[in-house]
């Protein structure tokens, strides 16, 4: 197979997807890379049609690689993740606005243009977690306690500097938790739970490692999952005191702590490559399959097939499976014969997001007012 990856500057080192890039021309197919951020491209014969089996992005948010990846797909070339899901989860405004209105566990959030808007936030609402709209990494994730903090001290330089280069702030009341953070990670239809320090609670020291993944974690990350319509993701949890609540989605993580994390994540770009990306949320409803038993990690019950698995990897790198006990009642988006299921009034709240971005300094409630469940 013949790829493509873009990758930022900031990642040219970096394992994922380097590794990965290593493994897959070892496998004996073609990879070619293109660094947005400091090459110049020929636009019009780099990206068309049948030039590559697949497109796949490792970039900044922010950065110009999706607006690449996003003519790849234009074109009609395969893309990982679908370019449209990640422009769902990229921007945490509409991602926010998206998964409250599917019925994940997603906390009620503000958006702001300007800092001073964030004081037009009822006091019952704080302390509040604020961060950039188009941040990734725990980069400029503030607590702030009371709203009387938005008038002094350090606070308002930070915020009016995170806002240096436009966009928007948004802010969501404080879950209260232990302080430590899950991140499950999607790939290849399988699930993998691990725990880390807060960026919020620095003071507590806390091993990064694999940690078991409970029936209820599973569920909430595979329908997030199938929600945003993404392939390789990762999902931030903290384990409130109504249950687990989602705090931040991500298009292709660092897969950290997964065990064969390079094969798998390999693996699982060429079967993309080969079937295509999970349709897009608003595509057409996709029937869900169910889930096998036994085992610590997630993964649906497969669907026929023909062929082998990797049929482009050598034998040895075909990946072995978790599962999740049967009662989990949903399936990974991307997995063999399955894709996102449709987000109800997906489409409407991406059409309200825009209409709050257009508020300017006014704090808008992008998520409607109810129960997160």
């Amino acid at each position: 197979m013949r790829l493509c990856f873009l990758v930022e500057e900031e990642y040219r080192h970096d394992g994922m997807p380097v590794e990965v890039i290593r493994r897959l021309r070892a496998w004996g197919h073609r990879v070619d890379v293109l660094r947005p951020g400091s090459a110049l491209l020929r636009v019009s014969e780099e990206i068309r049609a049948g030039s590559h089996d697949a497109w796949v992005l490792k970039t900044v948010s922010g950065g110009p690689g999706l607006t690449l990846l996003e003519a790849a797909a234009a074109v009609g070339l395969t893309t990982v993740n679908d370019a449209r899901a990640i422009r769902g989860v990229r921007d945490k405004a509409l991602a926010a606005a998206i998964g409250r209105s599917s019925g994940l566990p997603v906390p009620m959030t503000y958006a702001v243009a300007r800092p001073e808007a964030l004081r037009e936030i009822p006091a019952a609402e704080f302390p509040l977690v604020v961060k950039p709209a188009d941040g990734s990494s725990g980069r400029a994730v503030r607590l702030v306690a009371s709203p009387d903090l938005l008038d002094s001290g350090p606070l308002p330089a930070q915020l009016a500097a995170d806002l240096a280069g436009g966009g928007m702030l948004i802010a969501q009341p404080y879950v209260p938790n232990s302080g430590v953070d899950m991140k499950v990670y999607g790939v290849g239809g399988e699930l993998f739970a691990t725990q880390r320090c807060s960026p919020l609670h620095p003071d507590r020291s806390v091993p990064e490692r694999r940690v078991p993944l409970s029936t209820d974690v599973a569920a909430i990350a595979a329908e997030t999952g199938s929600v945003y319509g993404l392939d390789l993701f990762g999902v931030d949890l903290v384990l409130g005191p109504d249950g687990p609540v989602v705090v931040d989605v991500n298009d292709f993580p660092s897969f950290r702590q997964v065990p064969d994390a390079v094969a798998r994540v390999a693996g699982a770009v060429l079967d993309l490559a080969r079937t295509g990306s999970a349709p897009h949320p608003g595509s057409g409803p996709v029937p869900l399959l169910p889930l096998a038993g036994g085992g610590d990690g997630a993964r649906p019950q497969p669907a026929a097939t023909t062929g082998p698995h990797l049929a482009s990897a050598p034998p040895h790198a075909a990946r072995p499976s978790a599962a999740v006990p049967a009662s989990v009642p949903t399936a990974v988006a991307g997995s063999a014969g399955v894709g996102p299921a449709v987000a109800p009034g997906a489409a409407a709240v991406t059409g309200a997001a825009t209409v709050s971005r257009a508020t300017g300094v006014t704090a808008v409630p992008l998520t409607a007012a109810g129960d997160a469940g």
